[in-house]
């Protein structure tokens, strides 16, 4: 198993190739923009990102508190989402970019979110999606496993230390979670499943996030290219089943 710090690695390696791409900072704006228009207005409490890696958020929502397990000192504070430090319900918005995928145990984390969100507040998640386009391009050239085969263990062993975890990756779980588990009545599913509904899904293309070559790969356009890769995702996102690369959920606890 490899060691939980390599997602802080990967933290350091990716901030070099974020100053190197500029349409690659572009694309997250507009990635983060489609998040803030999706937190309900007028439910009192933080808004927090969990795992935020570099912190960029802030350029849009430059309120919310950035965390990360890791100490990084561009962030706000340390964070586990096996155990959060917030009280109880205190928290308006929960954010994870790329963040729900790592955690190998996510019924745990809906349990510790539900328990800090307050009335009205949400969980939105933003993940690789699992259309042909995104399974194609993140299968063969992405370094973590897309886990679509595998089973997803929801539930905590009782052994599990929060704090001494281990590099967990299935980047094809909200996928699954929204077509495969929570479209299921309330009592098919997992149990910490059915107390959660999903208020919003949103699929995006994002050719343009995957011709960029994101934090590792070669950028495979000019700059000036970014506006017309746009247009053909507008005209691309009616078919998620093919296309989607890119998604956004909102969870919101049922009650």
């Amino acid at each position: 198993m490899t060691d939980i710090s390599q997602h802080n690695r990967e933290i350091h390696e990716n901030r070099v190739a974020w100053e190197k791409k500029p349409a690659l900072r572009r694309i997250y704006r507009g990635f983060y923009e489609e998040i803030a228009a999706a937190l309900p207005k007028g439910v009192q409490g933080l808004t927090v990102e969990l795992g935020s890696g570099m912190g960029n958020i802030k350029e849009v929502l430059p309120k919310c508190i950035t965390s990360d397990l890791f100490p990084n000192p561009w962030l706000d504070r340390v964070e586990n989402a096996y155990a959060l430090s917030f009280g109880p319900q205190t928290v308006a918005n929960l954010i994870l970019f790329d963040v729900w995928h790592h955690l190998q145990y996510p019924g745990a984390a809906l349990r510790e979110f539900r328990r800090v969100l307050a009335p009205g507040g949400v969980v939105v998640l933003f993940e690789p999606s699992m259309g042909l386009l995104g399974r194609s391009v993140y299968g063969m050239f992405h370094h973590e496993p897309l886990g679509l085969g595998k089973s997803i263990d929801w539930e905590i062993p009782e052994n599990f230390d929060p704090t001494n975890q281990t590099y967990y990756a299935a980047q094809g779980n909200c996928w699954r979670l929204a077509r495969e588990y929570m479209p299921k009545p309330a009592g098919e599913r997992p149990a910490v499943l059915a107390g959660w509904e999903v208020e919003r899904v949103k699929y995006f293309p994002a050719l343009s996030y995957l011709l960029s070559g994101g934090f590792r790969g070669p950028q495979l356009y000019p700059d000036v290219a970014l506006p017309a890769l746009r247009a053909v995702e507008k005209a691309l996102a009616p078919l998620p089943a093919l296309t989607a690369a890119r998604m956004l959920v909102v969870l919101r606890p049922k009650g």
